[in-house]
Order: C-alpha cells, then structure tokens, then sequence
C-alpha cells in the first residue's frame, strides 16, 4: 500500500471513530432523561433538594449547604476544589483537558419566612429557598451524577460550578475574580419557571434579563410640629415630589422601546402624626436592557434627587450601594449556543417543548459569566402542573416547587455540555496557562 493511500486510511479511520463516539455520546445524551427519571435517581435528587430546603442559608454563610454538595460529590468520586469564594465549590468530570464548558447553580436562600406547611419546611427562622435555589442544586447534581456514569465518553472537561450569593451578593463575580471560569469555552446557567409547564424549556438569543442596581436617597429638611408647618423644611413633601419626578425618566426621557425601569419600594420617615421629621429616606431600584441605558438611569436618578430636593429647600444624598450590592449586568445570551441549545432540547423533549422565553426585568448575577465568557446561556425549566393548582411566584413566602421537574433539569444540563465537548473537542487548541483540573 502507497504511503498517500495509508494516510488516507488513517484520516479516514480517525473521523469513522470520532463520528461513533459523537454518536455514542448523543445517543446516551437522549437517555439522560430516563437515567434522571429512574426511581433510585429521582427520590435521590428529592431527598437532596428537600435537605437544602430544610436548612436554608443566606448568601456567603451557605456552609452547611456547601458541606452537602461535597458530601455528594465525594459519594460520586468527583474531584472539585473548595472553598472558593467563601463557600462555593467547583467540580471537575472529564478528561481535565480543553475544551471546558461549565455548569452553574446558585446555592443561597432568600431572608424570609416561609409560609408553607409541609414536612420540610425551613427550620431555620426568617430564612428560606423561595427561589428554587435548592432544586437548581439538586438538579446540577444530578447532571454530575449522569456525567460521571459517562466520564469515559466526555471530549472535554465539565465544571461544575456551585455558586454562592447570587441573591444581590454578586456571587457570580467572586468565583470570576477567584479563577473559577479561567479557561472555560462556554457556561450554561438555568433557572426553574413556574409560569411554564413541565417538561417544557424556553430560552431566547441576545438579552433575556436586564441589568439592575439599587439606590438609596437620605432628603434632609427641617422638622417640627405639623401645626406651624412655614417653620419647617418638610422633607416628606419633597420626597413626594421626587417619587413622581423619577416616573419621568421612563415615561419622558427613555425610548418607548427600550425597556426600563425605575421603582421606589422604600419610604420611611417621621413616627407621629403630628410630627414633621427632619429627613426622610427613600430607596429602589432601577433596570435597563443596555449598558448605555443603564448607566444614564443612574446618572439621572442623583440628579432628579438632588435636584428635586433642592426646590423644596432640602438637601439630598444618594447612595447606589454597589460595595455590597454589584449592578448586575444585562444577561446576554449566544447566539450560537441558543441553537446548540434548541437542538439538544428538541432531542430529548421533542421540538414543541422548547419555547421562546420574552425578555424580563428580573435581573440574574449569571449576567457577570456573559461579560466575561461570550459563550453564554441562561435558559428556564418549567414546573407548572394545573392539576396541582396555581403557583405562587419566586420571592413569595408561599413559593414551593414541584419536583417532577429535577430530572428535566438534570438530564438538560448534563447534555447540553456533554454534546458541546462532542461537537466542539476537534476545534479545541492548546492554551496557554491549562493546568490539568483532575
């Protein structure tokens, strides 16, 4: 055999042998669902959400909830490394080679007391998981489990990326700064919807939620009695003015078709009747769908303040209160893992369920992985059953999830990534600074 005829025949058997393992891994990627609805499975994914739910932590004190996760992982041989960002943990399934996609789920709970009765409500006062945070945990879990069973077939590294503070704490940004996405080609994040039905998914390209911030104003005047108010300052009527002044700035001075928002949820001041306070304090937030947009809110917000508080003779400062609480970024999905995405969901779920999700105001600190890694995506688990009754919302205290919905969220996650190493372990070069994460 000429040597040009055997190169051909090696070139040749090189593709036949990658096409079977993409096809091995694509096929196994259409059985994760069943694998996550298997009994043993699923009541383990039950058992570990109805854990977290029990004992829920706020963001940055999840040590407990971090000592769960570990516990799971150790029981499933999975290397990770901890603490990172005070109590996040990050595993590691795969070769401990490029490509690396990521996987993310927040492990906070919400400061509120749930209202729910049932076996497992939070023993733990004035806390609870209103947000689906422990069945995003869970769930990823459950990812991890269904790719450790298929490590030998992964063309890449998984990380797995449990997450802290996501709640206004920006815990997405801390694990950045400690490291935790260096190298990571892609990061998919998920989000349980209780306006979706069950076993549906929905997602969109580009942004799908805005970016947010919180401000705070203290308006000082001059109190008194409420009898003799001409020798007073009222800093309550001035905040009045203030409040409406702000409507102004999306009704009069945003586009109508780029989406913002400016919402004053706090106002306190005075504890009498007839007494006139020296000053009041008033506090929101406010969101748009643009950087641009987003910062010239904030700048007309101080000066709106400041200014209106001026015409009532008081003064005025305002605080955004970014040291403790991060503006989160506009969530920007790719485009190209939205049909990464659309394709793999359409396997597994069949093409009816996988949805277009519309835009929303809610703001998500995954915003802080899509500056950073432009192969992003944030996509929404259904778990509305109408036969179970209405739903409340998250940040309810009546919020409780249906746990029919972890397998779809696990078997999704886990192959989502496993057909990204699949497809994309050919175009992977070696990078610099790489070290082997297993």
């Amino acid at each position: 055999m000429g040597l040009s005829k055997l190169i051909a025949l090696v070139v040749l058997l090189d593709l036949l042998s990658s096409a079977r393992v993409a096809r091995s891994e694509f096929d196994d990627a259409v059985g994760f669902l069943q694998r996550a609805k298997e009994p043993d499975f699923f009541d383990w994914m039950v058992g570990v959400r109805r854990r977290i739910h029990e004992n829920p932590e706020l963001g940055y004190e999840e040590h407990e909830t971090s000592k769960l996760i570990r516990k799971e992982l150790d029981a499933l041989k999975i290397s990770y490394r901890h603490p990172v960002a005070v109590t996040g943990v990050v595993g590691y399934i795969g070769t401990g080679k490029p490509p690396f996609v990521a996987l993310r789920a927040d492990m906070d709970a919400l400061a509120m007391q749930e209202e729910v009765e049932w076996e497992h409500k939070s023993k733990a006062p004035g806390k609870m998981h209103a947000c689906g945070h422990d069945a995003h945990i869970a769930m990823l879990l459950g990812a991890a489990k269904i790719l450790q069973e298929h490590r030998d077939d992964l063309q890449g590294t998984v990380v797995l990326v449990f997450q802290p503070a996501e709640e206004g704490g920006g815990g997405a940004k801390k694990m950045i700064e400690a490291g935790v996405v260096e190298n990571v080609d892609a990061i998919f994040g998920f989000h349980i919807a209780t306006d979706t039905p069950i076993g549906v998914v929905e997602s969109r390209a580009g942004p799908i939620m805005a970016g947010s911030g919180f401000f705070e104003a203290v308006i000082s005047g001059k109190g008194g009695h409420a009898a003799i108010p001409q020798h007073t300052i009222d800093p309550i009527l001035a905040a009045s003015n203030v409040i409406v002044s702000l409507q102004h700035l999306v009704s009069r001075e945003a586009d109508p078709l780029d989406s913002q928002v400016v919402t004053v949820a706090k106002f306190q001041g005075g504890g009498a009747f007839n007494v006139i306070p020296d000053s009041v304090s008033i506090g929101g937030t406010f969101r748009a769908f643009s950087k641009d947009s987003f910062f010239q809110l904030k700048q007309r917000i101080e000066e709106v303040i400041i200014a209106q508080a001026s015409v009532q003779r008081c003064s005025a400062t305002v605080d955004f209160l970014d040291k403790d609480h991060p503006f989160f970024p506009v969530t920007v999905n790719s485009k190209v893992l939205h049909r990464h995405f659309e394709k793999v969901a359409a396997e597994i779920l069949g093409a009816s369920n996988v949805g277009d999700r519309k835009p929303v105001m809610g703001s998500e600190d995954f915003s802080f992985f899509s500056e950073v890694i432009p192969a992003s995506f944030y996509y929404f688990v259904g778990t509305m059953n109408e036969t179970q009754g209405p739903m409340h919302p998250p940040h309810s205290p009546f919020f409780r999830i249906n746990e029919e919905a972890l397998p779809y969220g696990a078997a999704l996650h886990a192959s989502l990534a496993a057909k990204y190493l699949s497809e994309n372990h050919a175009l992977s070069s070696p990078m610099k600074n790489i070290r082997d994460e297993l």
